[in-house]
């Protein structure tokens, strides 16, 4: 079905370096501007990040390994400050979809273009976010995944017992549903993951990249232990402890999960025992 439109709609997507919308920064755009009778333009731009001192800020090494874009692909790419006009021009008075955008992509948009000094104005826009269309109409609830799976309404939803049994019967249905269909996953290695084999389900579902139950601490391409969340977001947690001994203390007087001051003592003690093995292998070869 063709839209309806009565002014120009823009579908756009960020890539950045990062998450945090106050914090981080784009490194590409990309806007499709579709006019009313279904006319449409592309526009491409990558950008390179820069502080409010106009300093080239660096693109994560996580981050790269998700959209591919690293530093020396943006060294000679304009900033955003040196594009906004342009883009709030070739955006005019346009309406706004993307997915996800609402929660992140429309915001960092917007914190770009304050940072440039223009304020773009959202009042006379709206904000179409396809993401919130998809989960609000194909529901990720328990409910919904029995109807879907299992053709059943779950009575009693909520209760223990009812869950855990429309749960055990949503897994056998899609085993049933997914023998032999292929899954691409973002590196575009395909495989047919739901198999009927527990091992196999466990490594499907796991979050591989976070190295605590909740998240707090993930993985750099190098497996090893970073940062999450706050000041030091992205650094390994060797590093931040070795640097600031303190934040140590301070996790562990903090609110965290106990699985997550568990994970990060271990990693305390893993620091101090290689400042002991170093020590002794100094001394030991001076004798």
């Amino acid at each position: 079905m063709e839209l309806n439109l009565t002014k120009p709609l823009i579908f756009f997507d960020l890539e950045t370096t990062g998450v945090q919308v106050g914090h981080d920064h784009i490194v590409e755009i990309c806007l499709l501007k579709v006019l009313p009778g279904g006319q449409s333009d592309t526009r491409v731009e990558r950008i390179r990040p820069v502080d409010a001192n106009g300093q080239t800020v660096r693109i994560p090494e996580q981050t790269t390994a998700v959209h591919g874009i690293t530093d020396a692909d943006v060294a000679d790419k304009p900033s955003f400050p040196e594009l906004a006009q342009s883009l709030l021009e070739y955006i005019g008075d346009a309406d706004l979809a993307g997915y996800n955008s609402n929660k992140f992509d429309v915001p960092l948009l917007v914190e770009e273009f304050l940072r440039a000094g223009i304020d773009f104005d959202l009042s006379c826009r709206r904000c179409v976010d396809v993401q919130n269309i998809f989960h609000q109409m194909e529901q990720r609830t328990l409910v919904a995944a029995y109807r879907f799976y299992c053709n059943k309404e779950l009575e009693h939803a909520h209760s223990a017992a009812a869950d855990t049994e429309a749960t055990y019967e949503v897994l056998k249905a899609q085993l049933d549903r997914y023998q032999g269909v292929d899954y691409k996953d973002r590196s575009g290695r395909v495989s047919q993951p739901v198999v009927n084999d527990i091992a196999a389900l466990s490594a499907f579902t796991a979050n591989s990249q976070w190295a605590d139950l909740v998240g707090h601490i993930g993985f750099d391409p190098q497996r090893r232990e970073v940062f999450n969340f706050g000041k030091h977001k992205g650094k390994t947690v060797e590093q931040v402890f070795e640097q600031e001994p303190s934040y140590y203390d301070w996790m562990m007087k903090s609110d965290f999960p106990l699985s997550t001051k568990r994970l990060i003592t271990a990693i305390w003690e893993r620091r101090k025992q290689k400042k002991i093995n170093a020590l002794k292998e100094h001394f030991g070869s001076r004798n």
